[in-house]
């Protein structure tokens, strides 16, 4: 029994180090242009299916292939900001909920069209490889992910706190009057926050394509995930999310480990009410 939770703890962390990047971007969206974004899982999706592609047509591995894949996303959430997000701004909170949904069946809608409904994967060399550590086991894609999911959080912590531009977003997140007053242009920080937390969760999308397959509508098995993540963290916290998908993580994979089937994911959702009810504003949120 012991090893088993402690193969499950070990799990847990590997798989909430990718829930955490996944959804750092809907944290950032939220903490710097004060936007809830329901297309922010379908964004993995997006990211996925290019990873696949650069994968089938130049053998390049997900891995290895990331930063393609994040300046593609990085371009694709520039355009979708300015085009569609930022003139809803400052429309009523419904507006802005019918048009990330709007976009969300968009993109699963083209993904579609582009690629049917089937479930597509890729093949790496280290696909069945794992470390052992006496009795923990290790998959070696869950491994990477976690590997590629760290250097990105730390990444972006540097960006945020050693930066001009990433002090420039987070004064734009705590005050965007104030920051406008002293040079700040809000309209080129939303932009360039909207264009990185895109660039972020596509690049998930690349980091567990190797363990995972895509198709259409695996963003909807993120979405739960990523707004109990958030919420449990403090929406608009990007540290928040970091502890918020360790934890969740832990969470569901005990819950996989030691619960029946039918009751693995009820766990989550049972943090994601208790969070609403009993700390609305997360555990992290000052």
């Amino acid at each position: 029994m012991t090893d088993t939770f402690i193969q499950a703890l070990v799990s847990g962390l590997l798989i909430g180090g990718v829930f955490a990047i996944i959804s750092v971007g809907l944290a950032l969206a939220f903490g710097v242009m004060d936007i809830v974004n329901f297309a922010q899982a379908d964004f993995l999706m997006v990211g996925m299916y290019i990873s696949y592609v650069l994968f089938s047509v130049l053998g390049l591995d997900p891995l290895l292939g990331t930063p393609l894949v994040m300046a593609i996303m990085f371009a694709f959430g520039a355009v979708t900001q300015r085009f569609l997000i930022k003139p809803i701004l400052k429309a009523p909170m419904v507006n802005q909920i019918f048009l990330t949904i709007g976009i969300s069946l968009v993109l699963v809608g083209g993904s579609q069209v582009l690629f049917g409904a089937d479930f597509r994967s890729v093949k790496t060399a280290y696909q069945t490889e794992a470390v052992v550590f006496g009795p923990i086991r290790m998959s070696l894609p869950y491994l990477y992910a976690f590997a590629m999911s760290a250097v990105l959080a730390g990444g972006l912590w540097l960006f945020l706190e050693k930066t001009d531009l990433g002090r420039m977003m987070r004064a734009t997140a705590q005050n965007s009057t104030a920051a406008q007053l002293v040079g700040i242009n809000p309209q080129r920080i939303h932009l360039i926050a909207f264009a990185v937390g895109t660039a972020l969760t596509g690049a998930a999308g690349a980091a567990i394509l190797p363990y995972a397959y895509v198709y259409p509508t695996i963003g909807h098995n993120y979405g739960l995930i990523m707004f109990t993540v958030v919420t449990l963290g403090g929406l608009g916290s990007v540290g928040g999310a970091v502890a918020g998908g360790l934890i969740i993580g832990v969470v569901y994979s005990l819950g996989s480990a030691l619960l029946p089937t039918v009751l693995q994911n009820g766990l989550v959702y049972v943090i994601f009410i208790g969070t609403l009810m009993f700390r609305p504003y997360g555990l992290f949120k000052r």
